[in-house]
């Protein structure tokens, strides 16, 4: 008995685990998440609506993309999405957490500010696949609205958004040159194997910015490069297949990758670590809520104010942990090269709460 997707089409978070299964050879049929779904499968084993959600064929309920992927990584044979040098390792672990955590921002723009009448349609088809263009339009702008409500909440108005596309577009351009297989790029973020870095951009680059139209264009405009990418990662044609670059190298083209997670990213979650210290001394004892209050940003040197979301720190803990992990000499490379792109914040970064995710839910320890 195969293994039980629960997912769509148009999930960022979908999109990630898809990727991963195919590329890991794993055998699991996928089920459209509909409002029956929700009702009977979901809600009842997770205690909220989300997607994806993924019901092993032992019949164990695994929620959150990283869970998932890490329940396979230990569970199946073959070549790892993680690679085994420090460097490397910790890079493609910041990189998940850029992608999952930061870059739903421009997801959400483009999705929301170019994108909403035909989106409407596509939840639309999940929520009534049998219905009329009509009906799934109907039926599809009730429920999408109130995702379209979060775009304020994640900083993106009037003021951001130029700075939300020059900073997208700055990230294409990069992302291009790395993955320019005809000069010296690399298929994949480093080598010829997808690291986990791959399958955390792989979400808002893939469900949202290329397959929603009007972003798909740009993305293909401004990034053809980004675009065979996106279609190796989704279109596996040799599961399990690839390796990581010899010597732990960094390649000097995924630097400003990097870069732009520790100047954009990381103070915003130096903000939020803050605050969930203070919220955690306020509040002994209570459950951990899914946001703390709102936290300054800033990107492209324009301000303004996102949602502070704890589950961020839990991903970019993973990394932490990791390197706190390593012997002396293999965290001395990995300072130099969290120096080499900016990233000297996270060298002592300042955790005041553990952090675990259990039962489907973020937990303080």
């Amino acid at each position: 008995m195969s293994h039980t997707l629960y997912a769509a089409p148009l999930s960022l978070y979908s999109g990630k685990a898809r990727a991963y299964l195919d590329w890991k050879g794993v055998s699991y049929t996928e089920v459209l998440s509909t409002p029956d779904v929700y009702r009977d499968v979901i809600v009842p084993n997770v205690g909220r609506p989300v997607i994806p959600v993924l019901q092993t064929s032992e019949g164990a309920i695994l929620q959150d993309t990283t869970v998932i992927i890490d329940h396979f990584e230990s569970s199946e044979d073959g070549p790892s999405i993680y690679p085994d040098s420090p460097r490397q390792r910790l890079a493609a672990l910041l990189l998940e957490c850029f992608g999952d955590e930061w870059l739903v921002i421009p997801a959400m723009h483009y999705r929301w500010n170019y994108n909403e009448e035909w989106v409407y349609g596509e939840f639309g088809k999940t929520a009534l696949p049998d219905g009329t263009p009509e009906e799934q339009h109907a039926i599809g702008k009730k429920r999408g609205s109130t995702f379209r409500g979060f775009v304020p909440m994640l900083g993106i108005n009037e003021s951001t958004i130029p700075a939300v596309e020059a900073s997208y577009e700055t990230l294409l351009a990069h992302l291009d040159a790395h993955f320019d297989c005809s000069s010296v790029g690399q298929p994949f973020l480093l080598g010829s194997r997808p690291s986990i870095g791959d399958f955390g951009l792989i979400g808002p680059l893939y469900a949202h910015l290329y397959r929603d139209p009007a972003s798909g264009e740009i993305m293909e405009r401004l990034a053809p490069n980004v675009v065979e990418w996106v279609q190796r990662m989704v279109e596996v044609k040799e599961p399990l297949s690839g390796e990581f670059l010899a010597n732990d190298v960094i390649p000097d083209t995924l630097l400003p990758v990097l870069a732009r997670m520790m100047h954009e990213q990381v103070p915003y979650l130096e903000k939020v670590s803050a605050m969930l210290g203070e919220w955690h001394t306020a509040n002994p004892g209570a459950d951990l809520p899914r946001a703390i209050g709102m936290a300054d940003f800033s990107i492209e040197g324009v301000s303004g104010q996102r949602i502070a979301v704890p589950f961020s720190l839990w991903m970019l803990q993973r990394g932490l942990d990791y390197l706190g992990s390593l012997n002396a000499d293999d965290r001395a490379s990995c300072n130099e090269m969290l120096r080499a792109c900016g990233g000297d914040a996270l060298i002592d970064f300042d955790m005041p709460v553990r952090l675990s995710f259990k039962d489907h839910v973020l937990q303080a320890e």
